[in-house]
């Protein structure tokens, strides 16, 4: 590495006509990361770095600006020593603040040569007095430090939350860019900003951009000073603003996506330093997606491929309820930075913000401006506000990329920080006191403002529109109520791809009833017990059936063991006890006899249906007799879908379908009503998955439940795995969280081993996944490549799915 940078520093000195380390005419350089994917604040960047207590003397000289070669001095100083050698920034201000007050300076702009000659002098000295040595005066050794330090970036805490946030292997890694320093400090006709191509929060066509005269661009992005709009630019530096204007449509033009630029104006000449595609909201990602199309500057396949499938869930969750958004009065306004609703209880720090939101709390963090060490509190907070920074500081940037309301740039807010209060329009917010931020219009609310859920239409319409022309992968949902059926449907659900009956029993009188069939002594109790939740079970599946209409639905009979529907309490079993006339003892002595020590992987799922058959029989009835009602009263076709759980033999997938079968004709003949149904499974052991083309022989769909099949396969029980698997992810272990995304090389493998086994048994097999990696978009192409025939998922996670099976549809075509 260190023969690249002494290479690369040789033509790059040769390019500028300067050398690092000149006593005359110093070459000073920026040092900052190359990441593949662009990870804004995440990473480390070092400026101004060449300079010394021999070279600032130089760089006074040679640009007759004094002042500016010892800002441009502190600035590194405080940099490096923050960034590379990890001496508390927080130190450097607190110095820089005391000598602003003594010398009567409100900014670091009102500060002359002399004071900033001084501040450099009182910085390397707080450097001495931390690192007991001096500040490295050899421009070689500073860049290495640095470059070493972009690299170690990589692994630091903020950079792990992100990569894992925004789906970003570790593996990447990142290079180190060096670049030759311009400068945006050296007086009035310099400047620093950073810009969009389009409104990154509405996604309109128009440029959103802010910057600072005589400023560095942390500046901008720290919030320092509130900038102006790329617009006053035009007034400032009309020739600037007319070049910067005809680059940046130039650049949108050759890329074909929003841009986010950085640019910085050395006395009068404009420096474009980076330009890459902009973070921006959902709702801007699909007017900017669908806009470029009616612009004609990309096919709708190229817009399917612009917008994250995940970013989708941005979009999917409330709004301010207007009558109650009517009645509130907002108390002060900032600057709507990412838009969306947000109300919750007020933190101060990011810590704060997490702990209480890890205990369930709505959380609002409030600072005086974010860093990106504030990450955490960031991604556990329902919105953000902040006292400084405008629309491209770091908080307006990540909060736009999450999703997350946020306003910025309330300056009337007054801080107390060691008080935990703020005040702002006469009132004092404490800790713990509810606001309610409204991301698009910047207002501030001393209220916790209810919400309503949002609506699809407009861009979203057309976007989705093309999505679904696309793919070849269907989107079933998961449901268990007719509610979430109409929601799913809403979202463009094509069936239900998996009902827990289960769900069904918790209700009111029915939990009794079932308890008093576990607790039966007979199969004749049992019967009667059994009889009398029957009508429940089947008013619940006809609610589906009307909600869904002809769309299919699969049904999956009981699951879960028996012990997780007992009594939890002495009152509750007192009830009981009235209720099958037993005593109280007897109930215990029977629940405990339920007990089981690994119950994932005991009486439950096709075991129960083996062990009281008379179970399967009544919820197979409840389904066909459910259908048949629905069929006649609507006039419509129905086929139901019924799922046996928990399949790893053969013969028992036989005993449990021949109770379904027997049942389902019995019913038919009752009603004179026959209708076509399907009897299949969920495979979720891996025998199951091994031995595909024998249950395909009886089965006549295969529902892959990924939840449990990846459980299984890694051995790790999704209820205990989390402080196992923050573990393995810090560590590197795992690049990611396999209950979340599904493990193509393991489980992966052991479900595409059950579809090339089952196909030539059942040509005509129907073949789904219904865990909750149904809704993760790298799953979702995962399934379309192993050429299932739909995805299901939670309702809200629909359009998600839609949108990422036509990305893996122009990824990997499959064969029409």
């Amino acid at each position: 590495m260190i023969e690249q940078i002494e290479e690369a520093l040789k033509k790059l000195e040769e390019i500028a006509g300067k050398k690092l380390g000149d006593p005359e005419d110093p070459l000073l350089v920026s040092v900052r990361s190359g990441a593949r994917a662009s990870m804004p604040g995440m990473m480390d960047t070092v400026l101004n770095l060449g300079l010394n207590d021999v070279s600032v003397k130089a760089l006074a000289k040679k640009t007759n600006n004094e002042r500016f070669a010892y800002d441009s001095y502190r600035r590194f100083i405080m940099m490096f020593a923050d960034v590379v050698i990890g001496v508390s920034k927080s130190k450097f201000e607190r110095l820089l603040d005391e000598y602003k007050e003594k010398v009567g300076a409100k900014y670091d702009t009102d500060l002359s040569a002399d004071h900033l000659k001084e501040i450099a002098e009182k910085f390397k000295e707080l450097y001495k007095e931390d690192q007991g040595k001096d500040f490295p005066q050899d421009p070689k050794e500073q860049m290495l430090e640095a470059a070493k330090d972009v690299f170690r970036s990589w692994d630091n805490p903020r950079a792990f939350v992100y990569r894992r946030m925004n789906d970003i292997p570790y593996s990447w890694g990142t290079a180190v860019n060096v670049q030759m320093m311009v400068f945006g400090n050296k007086g009035d006709t310099s400047g620093t900003g950073v810009a969009f191509t389009r409104n990154a929060a509405t996604g309109e066509k128009a440029m959103l951009g802010e910057y600072l005269v005589n400023a560095q661009g942390e500046d901008v992005v720290a919030g320092v000073r509130t900038p102006k709009p790329i617009a006053q630019l035009e007034q400032d530096m009309p020739e600037v603003y007319n070049q910067f204007m005809e680059l940046a449509n130039k650049l949108e033009n050759h890329y074909k996506d929003m841009q986010d630029m950085e640019f910085t104006v050395e006395e009068g000449k404009l420096y474009f330093l980076q330009t890459r595609n902009g973070k921006r909201t959902a709702n801007a990602a699909l007017k900017i997606a669908v806009d470029l199309v009616n612009e004609g500057l990309i096919t709708t396949d190229e817009a399917l491929m612009k917008v994250e499938p995940k970013q989708l869930d941005q979009i999917l969750h409330p709004a301010f309820d207007q009558k109650a958004l009517k009645a509130a009065k907002a108390i002060g306004k900032g600057l709507p930075a990412s838009p969306g609703a947000a109300a919750g209880k007020v933190y101060f720090t990011a810590e704060d913000a997490k702990i209480h939101a890890e205990t369930g709390e709505r959380v609002i963090l409030v600072r005086l401006e974010t860093s990106p060490e504030d990450i955490e509190g960031m991604v556990a907070a329902q919105g953000i506000l902040t006292v400084r920074g405008g629309m491209t500081s770091h908080a307006a940037v990540v909060a736009r990329g999450m999703g997350t309301c946020c306003v910025s740039g309330c300056e009337e807010i007054r801080m107390n920080e060691a008080e935990k209060t703020f005040t702002l329009g006469g009132a004092t917010i404490k800790e713990g006191d509810y606001i309610s931020l409204d991301g698009s219009t910047g207002n501030i609310y001393n209220e916790d403002i209810p919400t309503v859920d949002p609506e699809i239409s407009g861009d979203f319409a057309t976007f989705m529109k093309w999505a679904d022309e696309k793919r070849s992968l269907k989107v079933r949902t998961n449901a268990d109520t007719p509610k979430d059926a109409k929601v799913a449907i809403d979202f463009g659900a094509e069936g239900i791809g998996l009902t827990r009956t289960e769900h069904m029993f918790f209700e009111g009188e029915r939990i009794m009833k079932f308890r008093k069939m576990i607790l039966s002594d007979s199969v004749e109790e049992r019967v009667k017990a059994l009889s009398g939740i029957e009508p429940f079970q089947k008013d619940d599946f006809k609610g589906i059936y009307e909600a869904m209409g002809e769309r299919p639905v699969t049904i999956r009979l009981l699951d879960p063991p028996l012990h997780e529907f007992m009594p939890n309490t002495d009152e509750e079993f007192e009830v009981l006890a009235k209720e099958t006339g037993k005593t109280v003892e007897e109930l215990k002595i029977k629940a405990k006899g339920l007990h089981e020590l690994n119950p994932m992987m005991g009486h439950r799922g096709c075991r129960l249906a083996v062990s009281y058959p008379e179970i399967a029989e009544m919820q197979t009835r409840a389904i066909i007799e459910a259908a048949i009602e629905v069929s006649k009263e609507k006039g419509i076709e129905i086929v139901p879908e019924i799922m046996i759980p928990l399949i790893g033999e053969i013969k028992e997938l036989k005993y449990v379908k021949e109770v379904v079968v027997k049942t389902a004709n019995k019913v038919m003949e009752e009603k004179g009503k026959t209708l076509k149904y399907l009897v299949g499974t969920m495979i979720e052991i891996p025998r199951a998955a091994l031995t595909a083309d024998q249950i395909a022989s009886e089965a006549e769909f295969f529902s892959f439940g990924t939840n449990d099949l990846t459980q299984m396969t890694y051995g790790l029980s999704r209820d205990d795995a989390g402080k196992i698997l923050a573990d393995y992810i810090d560590k590197n272990i795992y690049e990611c969280d396999p209950t979340a995304r599904l493990d193509r090389t393991g489980v992966g493998l052991l479900m595409q081993m059950a579809v090339e086994k089952a196909k030539p048994v059942r040509p005509d097999i129907h073949l789904g996944i219904c865990g909750e990696h149904g809704g993760d978009p790298s799953s979702v192409e995962f399934c379309h490549m192993i050429g299932l025939d739909y995805v299901s998922c939670s309702p809200f996670r629909v359009p998600i799915a839609r949108l990422a099976a036509a990305q893996a549809e122009i990824s990997f075509p499959r064969k029409k």
